[in-house]
């Protein structure tokens, strides 16, 4: 299991290897804040226990409907009483940070003392839920707190429903619910990001922007830090032994069994060429390089054991790149293998949760990866956005008329193998091609997986040093696998700007992805995506999608997340330049609504300048 996955049980290895001190490390928690009139003498008598119920409905609806990405239930803390004064504020506030709260809920049914009792912490997200019924102002209370969090440059989402409740519901509204885990979701990415790092092994891979790590980002706006190791790292660990061999040859083993090395497509004829040795030598150092890349992010015991302390540490890292090109892949076999099995959830080691391993070290599609991964507890797509594909063009092409989710044309996804072996389509939800967390994973969707995809040795005119790229096509079913892509981009003067696009991954006509797939790459995994679209702006057409499209690539994850990514977005202070999310669907602190209402677009961007970064 990956360390994003099992922090506890690494943790605990770290804190014993030859007198190292490292503090213990859990999972964040979202704090629960039952906030009460303080008159007493009757006033808050009357209300204690209808406060306090609303407090645990909360921690209960987060813990049935929410998982850490372990899989276990997420934890709640509810303060110890109804806050009614600056005293049980401040006594909250004190529990919760020993209890590493990463956010805060504050639930009341009625009038409170809004700067009295409200959360003053600057760098945690705050959600307020205002009871909506008549018997008591919880929606004044609302409104005069959240005012108050304006004031204070404190931002805070409100939470209130459409609908009048009797006094003693218990029940929490289906509108509410949303808005709830679309908070905490938000909450909980940012206290899992908060103080690992992004490990870069290399540096820029051919000028691409991405790759060209901005420390100020990562810990400004994410909390995060950067390491960074060069890549001759992974030569010294293969040269003087620097891994575990007895792992090593269980992954060998277990890739002569499940990864089926296809056919060499691309070599035929060219000056560079390398024998079934040559190939087979590349492969085995394939495998090392994924054993040796996991061990860089998260440590490894095996290592303390073998006498290698210090490498045994890893670097705390939550997400990584690999540059690979040209320093790289001109000598030695690419990153492909590598970064596919890491981004993958199985191995030779059995299920297992994915790390979050940009190609190319494009750090900004692996935060964009690493964003819908803690949304989702999914894998990740990473791929080019490559080519657009009219309606006109295909028919020219191939003399196919597109119909369906196709109609306005697709956009072509692909890279050279590194992304997901879980995108195949195989894995199923009610019947339809899905990507499933790991735990919901069955032996035969693994086994399924793999049968689909195949390893086709590298095009030596790109990879000069050999290797072997993962080749499948993302199967979306008769209705299409809901995904979203998402992207941040750094714009000088603005800082991360975020875009997204919902959509399906489609099937094609035989033909037609046959013809396509000739074209360009054949050895490389393809996703053909159909962006949904709004009919205005960077959606007037699938066109326009890839047009507006602020980089080569793209992070894709399954399943219409949008609005969860635009909260997220809103809490760490990035603006959003382009989404199709329903304006229903939108929630983002309120006060983003005192900056403008009308031009919600315009409100984000002034409002991000207006709070500044998170962390900053």
């Amino acid at each position: 299991m990956s360390y994003i996955y099992d922090v506890f049980k690494i943790i605990s290895f770290l804190k014993n290897l030859g007198g190292i001190a490292m503090l213990d490390v859990k999972f964040p928690k979202i704090g629960i804040r039952p906030t009460i009139d303080g008159r007493r003498k009757g006033v808050r008598e009357s209300l204690e226990e209808q406060t306090m119920n609303m407090a645990k409905s909360v921690a209960k609806l987060l813990h049935d409907n929410l998982k850490y990405p372990d899989g276990s239930p997420v934890e709640t803390v509810i303060a110890d009483t109804t806050i009614g004064g600056v005293h049980e504020a401040a006594m909250a506030k004190e529990k919760f940070d020993r209890e590493g709260i990463c956010g805060t809920i504050t639930v009341t049914p009625c009038w409170c003392y809004g700067t009295e009792t409200m959360d003053m912490t600057k760098d945690i997200p705050h959600a307020i839920w205002g009871f909506n019924g008549t018997e008591r102002p919880g929606a004044v209370y609302l409104a005069a707190v959240l005012a108050a969090h304006t004031q204070k440059g404190i931002p805070a989402f409100g939470i209130y429903g459409k609908e009048v409740q009797e006094a003693d519901d218990k029940s929490i509204p289906g509108d509410v619910t949303e808005k709830i885990l679309r908070f905490a979701k938000g909450a909980l990415a940012t206290g899992l990001m908060r103080n690992k790092a992004y490990l870069s092994i290399g540096n820029v891979a051919m000028g691409i922007g991405g790759s060209t790590v901005d420390p100020d980002f990562f810990q400004d706006y994410l909390g995060m830090r950067n390491e960074y190791v060069d890549m001759t790292e992974i030569v010294r660990r293969w040269d003087e032994g620097i891994y575990d061999e007895v792992e090593f040859k269980k992954a060998k083993a277990w890739a002569k069994d499940h990864m089926k090395i296809g056919p060499d497509v691309y070599n035929a004829g060219k000056p560079i060429q390398f024998d079934d040795a040559a190939k087979e030598e590349q492969f085995d150092n394939c495998l090392k390089m994924i054993i040796i890349a996991r061990d860089l992010m998260e440590g490894n015991q095996r290592l303390a054991e073998m006498n290698f302390k210090e490498e045994a540490e890893g670097h705390f890292a939550i997400a990584a790149g690999f540059q690979g090109q040209r320093q790289w892949t001109d000598h030695f076999p690419n990153g492909d293998v590598m970064e596919a099995m890491l981004n993958s959830q199985f191995d030779w080691n059995g299920k297992r949760a994915p790390h979050i391993f940009a190609t190319e070290n494009d750090s900004l599609n692996g935060a964009s990866m690493l964003f819908n991964y803690l949304l989702t507890n999914t894998p990740q797509i990473f791929a080019d956005v490559r080519t657009y594909w009219s309606p006109e063009s295909v028919e020219r092409v191939t003399g196919t008329k597109l119909t369906g989710l196709a109609a306005n044309g697709f956009l072509h996804l692909s890279n050279s193998g590194a992304q997901t072996l879980d995108a195949t389509g195989a894995e199923k939800i009610d019947g339809q091609p899905a990507m499933k967390p790991f735990w919901d994973l069955t032996d035969e969707e693994v086994q399924a997986n793999l049968d689909q995809t195949d390893w086709v040795p590298a095009n030596v005119e790109y990879f000069r040093g050999g290797g072997f790229s993962s080749h499948y096509l993302t199967k979306g079913g008769p209705k299409g696998m809901p995904v979203t892509m998402t992207r941040i981009n750094l714009v000088k003067g603005v800082g991360p700007v975020l875009q997204l696009a919902e959509g399906y991954a489609i099937d094609l006509p035989e033909n037609v992805f046959d013809a396509i797939n000739k074209r360009t790459d054949p050895g490389w995994p393809s996703t053909f995506f159909a962006p949904t679209l709004t009919g205005h702006g960077a959606f007037k057409s699938v066109y326009d999608v890839m047009n507006n499209w602020g980089a080569n690539h793209g992070a894709i994850s399954y399943g219409h997340i949008g609005a969860d990514v635009l909260t997220l977005a809103s809490i760490l202070r990035i603006p959003v330049n382009m989404h199709n999310v329903p304006e229903d669907k939108i929630f983002r602190p309120r006060a983003w609504a005192s900056i403008g209402t009308e031009n919600l677009e315009a409100a984000d961007f002034n409002a991000c300048k207006i709070f500044g970064p998170l962390y900053q």
